[in-house]
């Protein structure tokens, strides 16, 4: 049977004999895929090997810094970090050439370092990207090898659970993740430490804790990069979740044919059952917990908590009416849990260093840190993880480098389809959970589109009732009749043939899917043409009044049956949104 000092002396071990010789990292996610990545790797290894150089190459998730991907770093023996941006496969030979042969560390090429200074090349912790950072769920992406669980061990990993077993009861976990203020980071932003009370009080020998990595919302890519980069804290975080509710199995729901997030989550748990880490009498604790991966098909609807569990019990993933709540009637009946992979991602750090400490991070209302996605008109796409407090300015200008075209920034879109808009008059309210939502938006999971005074706020509305109104599962006429209804008019005004009457009847629209529908997909809704009549009101009464678009953006969205329409593929969300990392 392991005990987690046998384990932690194995992984300080190998950890330790990966910093007698070269070492290089690539970032590999699917930011960095998509950049060339791969091609990057294998021009690395043929390098290596034609050198006959003892070097280790070893791939790694994303490190947030999308914007300067493919991303390299090396770090010789005893010497600091070096990243590489927008490496290719001819600068990627001639880094092993220039650098690993002759000790020319290319600062041409460098971003920066990490762990000390070399001549040339500025301090990473220096970086406008990377100085108001404060990492804690992605503490370890782009550093370890995903699902390598030695990697894991040696920074931290697993300690928390170690603690847990050894020295807590349930009780006493739920009252320190109630002390760190911890919400949801779904998008609800309900207290977690509540949310687990509630799974706790439930009788039963058979409870439930589900991971929601649904993730569709264009624009939002940090479930999905943690999965890619650090499976393990997600893990040891819904493990420690099971332990502190009673719960004795965990669902980790990822949307279908994202392979990256799923082959390393399933990798990962697979290693955490070889290292008894999952399982029966986990540490010899006497606890029990299982986990698996369970995969949705392309269903927006899916994110929500009730279809979720109708998808994993392989139903069509449509939501439930409540009362019951999952928390006494769940998964298959039985009292059930669904956080979000962010929300369970911070939980070992505050189990390990205590709930204070995150509670000294962040905000009165909002503690801890948020990670920002940031994507559309923005010169550093990225996701950042930050405390909440800083402002909108300070994220969108001073971390993401503004606009990458160099125009002004006419608004914001945040929280995803069913979030909101906010003009740039508002880039100077503070990013937290409750600001933010009394501002006319909502952080939800983390999505911050930039759009340039290029975008005609019309036609990104209209866009983003196209989606929602596709991803509609029709179980409520509200939401079914809703969206087609709000985008019928959203394309008549569009198209130079709107009225003033459209603008009431939108309103009134709106009211109707917040009052009758079941789920927050019909109920949030009118969010987005809501907050952007109210901040980009002269865009609506141009077309209106004058029947003309004022930026030239607008044409006209397919017209066909809902269950036959398009995802809006040439509409401002696709052309904007950094969609799905």
């Amino acid at each position: 049977m392991s005990t987690y000092a046998t384990l932690e002396q194995e992984a300080r071990s190998q950890w330790e004999a990966l910093q007698g010789r070269p070492w290089l990292r690539v970032g590999m996610a699917i930011c960095g895929r998509s950049a060339g990545a791969q091609e990057v790797l294998d021009a690395l290894r043929r390098a290596l090997e034609r050198h006959g150089l003892p070097a280790t190459l070893t791939p790694v998730g994303c490190l947030g810094l999308c914007f300067a991907e493919p991303l390299v770093d090396i770090q010789k023996p005893g010497r600091p970090r070096i990243f590489y941006q927008r490496v290719t496969p001819q600068s990627a030979e001639a880094l092993v050439e220039d650098y690993l042969l002759r000790d020319n560390p290319r600062p041409d090429l460098a971003l920066g370092t990490l762990g000390g200074q070399v001549a040339g090349i500025p301090p990473l912790e220096e970086h406008p990207a990377w100085k108001p950072q404060v990492r804690i769920a992605t503490r370890n992406c782009g550093t370890v090898e995903p699902a390598n669980l030695w990697h894991y061990i040696a920074n931290g990993g697993y300690r928390g659970l170690a603690k847990v077993l050894a020295e807590m009861k349930p009780a006493q976990v739920i009252e320190e993740v109630s002390k760190s203020g911890l919400r949801g980071r779904g998008g609800a932003a309900f207290p977690t430490g509540t949310k687990w009370n509630f799974l706790a009080r439930a009788p039963g020998p058979t409870k439930y804790i589900l991971v929601n990595c649904e993730e569709g919302d264009p624009g939002a890519f940090n479930d999905k990069g943690i999965l890619e980069s650090d499976p393990f804290t997600l893990i040891e975080g819904c493990t420690i979740a099971g332990y502190a509710t009673g719960a004795s199995k965990g669902y980790v729901f990822i949307r279908h044919g994202h392979e990256g997030p799923i082959t390393l989550t399933r990798k990962a748990i697979a290693e955490a059952y070889k290292a008894g880490l999952l399982g029966q009498n986990i540490l010899g604790s006497g606890f029990s917990f299982d986990m698996e991966v369970v995969l949705t098909g392309e269903s927006y609807v899916s994110g929500e908590e009730t279809a979720l569990m109708e998808a994993i019990e392989g139903k069509r993933a449509m939501p439930r009416s409540r009362p019951p709540f999952p928390a006494q009637v769940g998964l298959w009946g039985k009292p059930s849990n669904i956080n979000n992979v962010k929300t369970l991602s911070y939980v070992p750090e505050i189990v390990a260093k205590g709930g204070a400490w995150f509670a000294g991070i962040g905000t009165e209302r909002s503690k801890g840190t948020a990670i920002v996605c940031l994507s559309g008109h923005i010169t550093r796409p990225g996701w950042y993880e930050v405390p909440f407090g800083l402002t909108l300015r300070q994220v969108v200008e001073g971390i993401g480098g503004g606009t990458s075209t160099g125009r002004p920034i006419k608004l914001l879109q945040t929280g995803g389809p069913l979030g909101g808009v906010l003009g740039a008059e508002r880039l100077d309210i503070a990013l937290d959970f409750d600001g933010m939502a009394q501002a006319g938006a909502i952080f939800g999971s983390g999505g911050v589109i930039v759009a340039d005074d290029t975008t005609c706020a019309v036609d990104m509305v209209r866009n983003l009732v196209a989606f929602c109104q596709f991803e509609s599962c029709g179980k409520c006429f509200p939401c079914r009749l809703g969206f087609t209804h709000m985008l019928e008019v959203l394309e008549r005004i569009a198209t130079g043939q709107g009225r003033p009457a459209d603008l009431e009847a939108m309103r009134t629209i709106g009211q109707a899917m917040s009052l009758g529908s079941l789920c927050g997909h019909g109920q949030l809704g009118f969010n987005p043409v809501q907050s952007a009549l109210r901040f980009c009101a002269d865009d609506f009464r141009i077309h209106i009044e004058e029947g003309r678009c004022p930026t030239g953006a607008c044409r006209p969205v397919l017209s066909l049956p809902r269950r036959t329409r398009p995802q809006p593929v040439g509409g401002w969300y696709a052309r904007h949104a950094y969609a799905h990392h």
